[in-house]
């Protein structure tokens, strides 16, 4: 279908050769004179592009563009003048053209144009498409070789780049082979843990970036200045990517990672091995009544700044600190309204705990379900909360203290569509990845176990003697009711096991733009 232009120009009869151009190009113009005339062909037709003179007698185009976004606001215009002063560009822009031009102008200026307004989205996809066709091959060749942990997070960023790409194209079609190599990954990803993760607790040389020494290491050498320490709650690194142009508007980007997560890859082991700079078993055995076990009714995050005192303690380090947890909008105003307060300290740390919540609550609610029903629209959900929630205010103002922003998490998600069988008492743990308790019975070859808790730093709660660990997209069922479970968690996310999702995530170093 041919795309229909207006071009109005007091002086169009210099411009044949261009709309010359333009019918032999494929695209339907019609022309006028003035503005007056612009605007009246606007309300009895409807345009895919209008071409506007800035200066013509009469109705000058900035008038005739704001009558015209009036009829149609959608219908895109481009503003075509000789003149060059920043006050009419300034005009223009803020009338919202689609483009700017500035005579002479030539054909293939017209059809740059035409192609940015009309063709972008087509053309994009079709740029992704061939990218990835190339790219293909060379991650398969990078996956059959033996890949270490740094070159699995180089990977793996560039397997999340794609997917944001793929979910911006328009055409699809080479979405089903991503989606089949990304499975492949995650399949000799988890391969990878399994064969390596207790070496490293063991303090193998090729350890790379763990959580429960990632405040040590990265954090504890920045407090010589101020630092606020924002942990976003089960954040995953494609969800951080989304974000990131909206926070680069108010601060630069001075260092960005991917760090390893600890198993289980849930908040009450992964965020307290972080803040405590312990393992799971050595909060146990240090610290007794800092740590609430798997199947006791306590919160099992209670106690996270007395372990981050601990943690400052053993490192040398007095500093005024304060720890804010927000779990609710509520919360996040009352942090807003007193963030002033913060001011003197030298650690701020801000726990919030909306993308965890949103992530149960996909599970647990029909209408989240429908909203996020993949990872696009996941990630989509997470923005719109974003730029909705005390969480923007409260960094605008951080970045104008000056004062340094880092940004974590404890573990990621994974979207979860197959099940394994297990059987177990009545006291073991509900969630769906990994499993804790006695007497289980399961498909070894199906799961990552752990016969000896204490080979991986996790505690024996209740005589507990195994873990159990779900890998790439699968989840544990019970046999009795299998068919209604499988049917309600079925295309979930959920986190607590092993995947590049769950356990490779964002590490952020930003500070506010001056």
């Amino acid at each position: 279908m041919q795309a229909k232009i207006l071009w109005a120009d007091d002086e169009i009869d210099l411009l044949k050769p261009h709309i010359l151009f333009l019918n032999e190009k494929g695209y339907d113009v019609e022309i006028v004179v003035s503005g007056s005339e612009a605007i009246e062909k606007c309300e009895e037709n409807s345009y895919d592009v209008v071409f506007l003179d800035e200066n013509m007698p009469g109705i000058s185009g900035l008038d005739a563009l704001e009558k015209i976004k009036e009829i149609s606001p959608l219908t895109p215009i481009v503003m075509i003048t000789k003149s060059e002063e920043e006050s009419i560009m300034e005009e223009a822009i803020g009338g919202k053209i689609a483009d700017y031009l500035i005579k002479p102008v030539n054909p293939n200026q017209i059809l740059l144009s035409l192609k940015k307004i009309l063709e972008q989205s087509k053309l994009i996809s079709d740029k992704v498409t061939s990218r990835y066709q190339m790219e293909f091959s060379k991650i398969g060749m990078e996956l059959n070789g033996r890949l270490d942990a740094e070159e699995w997070a180089s990977l793996y960023k560039r397997l999340v780049n794609w997917d944001i790409e793929f979910s911006k194209a328009e055409e699809q079609g080479m979405r089903e082979v991503f989606n089949m190599q990304l499975k492949d990954a995650n399949n000799l990803f988890s391969r990878f843990i399994t064969d390596n993760y207790s070496d490293w607790l063991d303090g193998d040389d090729s350890r790379p970036q763990m959580l429960h020494t990632l405040f040590k290491d990265r954090v504890f050498p920045h407090l010589k200045e101020q630092v606020y320490l924002l942990v976003i709650d089960n954040l995953r690194f494609d969800q951080y990517q989304m974000l990131k142009p909206l926070l680069a508007k108010y601060f630069v980007t001075e260092q960005e990672d991917v760090v390893y997560s600890i198993l289980p890859t849930a908040t009450q082991y992964a965020r307290n091995a972080f803040f405590a700079g312990l393992m799971p078993s050595e909060i146990q055995k240090k610290y007794p009544n800092l740590w609430v076990g798997e199947l006791d009714e306590e919160g099992k995050n209670n106690f996270e700044p007395d372990l981050l005192e601990h943690q400052l303690k053993r490192l040398g380090k007095n500093i005024k600190m304060a720890y804010r947890k927000i779990t609710n909008l509520e919360a996040g105003k009352r942090l807003l309204a007193n963030l002033s307060q913060l001011k003197n300290n030298d650690l701020n740390v801000i726990v919030y705990n909306f993308v965890d919540m949103l992530s149960h609550a996909r599970t647990d609610m029909k209408m989240i379900r429908e909203l996020a029903d993949d990872e696009a629209a996941y990630r989509s959900l997470t923005v719109s909360w974003y730029e909705h929630s005390p969480l923007q205010d409260i960094l605008k103002e951080i970045a104008q203290s000056g004062a340094k922003l880092i940004i974590t998490t404890d573990h990621g998600t994974v979207k979860v569509n197959n099940t394994v069988k297990i059987v177990g008492p009545k006291e073991t743990n509900t969630n769906l990845r990994y499993k804790v308790g006695k007497n289980l019975n399961y498909d070894a070859k199906s799961v990552f176990e752990v016969r000896k808790p204490e080979d991986i730093f996790l505690p024996k709660d209740s005589g507990a003697d195994c873990f159990v660990f779900c890998k790439n997209n699968d989840f544990f069922v019970y046999p009795n009711n299998l068919n209604h479970y499988s049917k309600y968690y079925m295309d979930t996310f959920q986190h607590g096991g092993i995947s590049l999702e769950e356990m490779l995530i964002p590490y952020v170093e930003l500070r506010g733009k001056k």
